[in-house]
């Protein structure tokens, strides 16, 4: 009886992802950046009194994991990031001030984060909420948004204006993906009414509550961020170097799992690279195929190929390009003397052919021998 089961090309696919492999490379990263940053406490001269400590360096250090594709995973540059659920959150420090940028009006917004059933230690973490109309008042200017940029770690940006920010931040926070705004959904979903969903009434705002906004917050800190570019590789965060190698893993795992499935077109293929070495041996003969450059060989061969470099090689090359000499008008008569033509050597020719001609006649004559006898 045959199975009802279907495989399909994606699951193949990630089934080619070994957890095992997965932890070992983790515990190996991980062991080696902290030898690493052992070493250079070592053998540091003297220690610097404003730099950070070991431990919080290897705290501060990302580590991700790359993707390479054959095509472009999009056409254009998406400056709105895709959010990927992981295990362990990404962001994890409660010092990190966030910045929340939401449509009109802010003052509905400020009040669902100062709300009893808003959690008390992620409202310490978010530090301003402003609305797209007093961010385009207050921050138009290039140093402004620079002052914005410095003040908060975390910018978190309505999705019903998170397209309109590019175009007022600029590339004070797109030029880079550390501090860009990660799109949250803080409206509330309207019921459809006989197919269609019914507009809120004037003046009514149409948000969601206190916990549902806490939630979404907390969700867009801890997810792992995906920025496609017209590319072929792309790197996500997975974690930081003094996690555990377990927890990097599990990360790990599960972003490969979202991207294979759901942004990389066509899946991971189902077979692997390896390289083709085409000999075993580079020089088979070396005394013949090895020549020294101070022997003689050596020396013939640089001035043959010498003697074969092209105008344009040798100006490519930096030498001068010497002009050709203009031919000298000669003096004497346009009738020019006609040249004696050398004189052929027949009678070495001849005697060539006779010779030729009596060794064929003897191995005909041994030859009639031997089949005689």
């Amino acid at each position: 009886m045959a199975s009802s089961h279907v495989t399909l090309r994606s699951d193949a696919a990630v089934a080619l992802v070994e957890p095992e492999k997965t932890l070992r490379a983790s515990k190996a990263l991980v062991s080696h950046i902290k030898s690493e940053a052992e070493k250079k406490a070592a053998t540091a001269s003297k220690k610097d009194l404003l730099a950070d400590d070991d431990a919080g360096s290897i705290a501060e250090t990302p580590v991700f994991v790359t993707f390479t594709t054959k095509r472009h995973l999009t056409e254009s540059r998406n400056l709105k990031p895709t959010k990927i659920p992981t295990p362990f959150p990404i962001e994890t420090d409660p010092d990190k001030g966030i910045c929340l940028i939401v449509a009109d009006p802010q003052r509905h917004y400020k009040n669902l984060v100062a709300d009893s059933e808003f959690p008390a230690d992620l409202r310490k973490n978010v530090s301003r909420v402003i609305d797209f109309g007093k961010l385009k008042k207050k921050y138009a200017s290039y140093e402004s948004q620079r002052a914005l940029y410095a003040e908060h770690d975390i910018f978190l940006g309505d999705t019903r204006i998170i397209n309109r920010l590019p175009g007022l931040l600029g590339k004070t926070f797109y030029k880079s993906q550390k501090k860009r705004p990660i799109p949250v959904e803080i409206q509330a979903r309207i019921p459809k009414s006989a197919g269609k969903r019914v507009k809120p009434a004037k003046g009514e705002v149409n948000s969601c509550t206190a916990v549902q906004l806490s939630g979404e917050i907390q969700r867009a800190i801890a997810a792992a961020l995906v920025n496609l570019s017209p590319s072929t590789n792309h790197a996500v965060k997975i974690g930081y170097a003094s996690w555990k190698a377990e927890e990097l893993a599990a990360n790990a795992d599960k972003i490969v799992s979202v991207m294979v499935n759901k942004l990389i077109p066509g899946g991971r293929p189902e077979t692997v690279a390896l390289p083709i070495y085409m000999t075993d041996e580079l020089w088979v003969d070396k005394e013949k195929d090895v020549v020294d450059d101070d022997s003689e060989k050596a020396k013939a061969l640089l001035e043959g190929e010498k003697a074969n470099i092209g105008k344009k090689r040798k100006s490519l090359e930096g030498t001068a390009e010497e002009p050709e000499p203009a031919p000298k008008k000669s003096k004497k008569s346009k009738t020019a003397k006609p040249t004696k033509e050398a004189e052929s050597n027949d009678d070495k020719l001849d005697k060539e052919i006779a010779d030729r001609k009596a060794a064929l006649k003897k191995q005909k004559k041994t030859a009639k021998k031997a089949l005689d006898a």
